[in-house]
């Protein structure tokens, strides 16, 4: 039997029992399937995230492209498939603001021009970024029908523990000579053995567990997010790679990076 849509005010009352703060900064990662069907597609979930924020408050997505090797264009350049349509529409819409590098988030709100405003972040989620920009503002980070392995607020939290592994990336960037490339190192893996970010704040009540629409929803501040990552990576800072037998490429590879 197909599910019924969840209208957009059952949705911005689920988002406020959830405990989304009005008037406060919001980092959401979504997929779409997960949530639907729901009151006008992925603009009726994007107007009850805008509306459980409220007026003053300032709603984040993702919004980087796929495309390492040609300069990011803001105005036209669609996100990334893998961050779902919601992203895509977001930056789109009417008072949505965007970062003018290919690391580029989304925002609409009175504190969007100051999440944006930093240049090109190299690797993506250094402090200076607008996932740091999150963190500084102390907003809140809410997966819809995705999990922590989709939360890049946790790289945040690797950058700051100097963690020792980064791969080899490039993007491209216009300059006055044509086309430039610049090569990065990012401490990029899989990402999969973020799960345990999940585990760690349920273990403190740190962590709400909900619905949006039809889709199982989490949401931490984003410094309960980095506080618990950081305290582990202390511990040990290999601790989101899989081990060697697990047979997991992307980790293999930021594991070889260490004595690179």
């Amino acid at each position: 039997m197909t599910e019924a849509p969840v209208t957009i005010d059952a949705m911005t009352g689920q988002l406020r029992a959830l405990g989304v703060g009005a008037g406060g900064v919001l980092l959401v990662h979504t997929s779409f399937r997960a949530v639907r069907p729901v009151e006008g597609g992925p603009g009726g979930l994007i107007a009850a995230l805008q509306a459980a924020v409220g007026p003053e408050g300032t709603l984040v997505m993702p919004s980087w492209t796929d495309r390492d090797d040609a300069p990011f264009d803001p105005a036209a350049d669609r996100a990334n498939t893998d961050l779902g349509v919601v992203a895509d529409i977001f930056w789109r819409l009417p008072g949505v603001l965007r970062s003018d590098h290919p690391f580029a988030f989304a925002a609409r709100g009175p504190k969007a021009a100051a999440l944006l405003a930093d240049p090109l972040p190299l690797p993506p989620h250094i402090p200076a970024s607008p996932v740091g920009r999150v963190h500084d503002l102390d907003g809140q980070v809410l997966l819809l029908g995705v999990g922590h392995d989709a939360d890049t607020t946790i790289h945040l939290a690797e950058l700051i523990a100097s963690v020792p592994y980064g791969v080899e990336h490039h993007v491209t960037v216009a300059s006055a000579g044509g086309p430039a490339r610049i090569a990065y190192r990012e401490n990029d893996h899989c990402c999969r053995r973020f799960a345990l970010v999940g585990d760690w704040l349920d273990a403190r009540g740190l962590q709400r567990r909900g619905k949006v629409g039809h889709a199982d929803a989490l949401l931490a501040r984003s410094r309960a997010v980095v506080a618990v990552a950081t305290e582990a990576l202390a511990r040990d800072p290999l601790v989101f790679l899989h081990a060697p037998e697990d047979g997991c490429a992307e980790c293999d590879a930021a594991r070889a990076s260490i004595a690179a």
